[in-house]
């Protein structure tokens, strides 16, 4: 099944591999992103870049009248330190442009919205791992709660306004496109650092460990969730699916291996622990397994060989 389909942030990271996704399988698509963070050079061709702020009333307009099935929204503030520097303006665009977008598909007759939300962050530091969508939800920082806030105003809106909400719980996704001067991508990050020859830098002790998932894994898992009969349930987490790969791998490992993939041998240098920030990740897939028939296909190696050829041909 495929129909039209408006991708936010579809200028970005993430966005632009969904909408690449989409067209493959024979999807209309529809990118919507203010081109602060994204690219424009990202979206594929023949596909219609709106620029516009999803707070906006023009970001509204676009779902209301765009006669569109899905909308998977990816536009959002995404550095966990920002939200702890400056928790209303992440909150400005995490959940009042949320609740924008959410008003328009009510307002355009949508079929469905699929929500990047962050099983990173709205797990908090769980006793359980992998991390099943069934946890407690204790988030330790300001971007945990406006993506766990938004998860509440998806549920309630969909049942209010008649169109079906889908939650995509994403571990730590990395690939090419990802900017190396965010927080929100250390992979690329310590790629981008050791073609420049520079140390990498490690905060805390580094044993605190992350579950890494491929950009092309997690965009077959979205084109998947516009597509499959929706979640029935009473429950926030019935909506819900983590999207990773269940393998949890610290910050040592992390930097040894890309120095292993790029035939180097890093110097570390170490800094103090951030606040906010967890100390292990990884999430329970099987749900993503039954449900959508998703499992993540990228070795983690082949991802980064991937992620390090992109930065030496088009990182610029």
């Amino acid at each position: 099944m495929s129909g039209r389909v408006l991708v936010t942030g579809g200028a970005g990271f993430i966005g632009s591999h969904l909408a690449e996704a989409y067209l493959r399988g024979g999807w209309e698509v529809v990118v919507l992103d203010d081109l602060s963070r994204g690219k424009e050079k990202n979206v594929p061709k023949d596909v219609r870049l709106v620029r516009a702020d999803i707070r906006s009333a023009e970001a509204r307009k676009t779902i209301a009248t765009g006669r569109f099935d899905v909308v998977n929204h990816h536009a959002a503030q995404i550095d966990v330190r920002v939200s702890v520097d400056r928790p209303a303006f992440d909150s400005e665009i995490n959940v009042v442009g949320l609740l924008n977008l959410l008003e328009g598909a009510g307002e355009g007759g949508v079929r469905r919205f699929v929500f990047a939300s962050s099983g990173g962050v709205v797990y908090g530091d769980p006793d359980v791992i992998p991390t099943p969508e069934t946890a407690p939800k204790l988030p330790v920082s300001p971007y945990g709660v406006s993506k766990l806030a938004g998860e509440y105003y998806l549920r309630a809106l969909a049942l209010l306004r008649g169109f079906e909400g889908i939650a995509m719980r994403y571990a730590n996704v990395f690939g090419p496109r990802q900017d190396p001067k965010s927080e929100a991508g250390v992979v690329s990050i310590f790629v981008s650092r050791l073609l420049a020859g520079e140390p990498l830098t490690v905060f805390g002790d580094g044993r605190q460990t992350r579950d890494y998932v491929f950009v092309k894994d997690v965009a077959r898992a979205n084109v998947l969730a516009s597509t499959v009969p929706a979640p029935t349930g009473q429950d926030l987490d019935d909506p819900a699916f983590n999207i990773a790969t269940s393998r949890q791998r610290n910050v040592l490992d992390l930097a040894a291996s890309v120095g292993e993939v790029m035939g180097q041998k890093p110097k570390l240098e170490f800094a103090p622990s951030r606040p906010g920030e967890l100390f292990r990740s990884a999430l329970d897939v099987s749900k993503a397994k039954k449900v959508l028939g998703w499992k993540p296909d990228y070795v983690f190696e082949d991802g980064l060989r991937e992620l390090v050829d992109w930065f030496k041909t088009e990182a610029r």
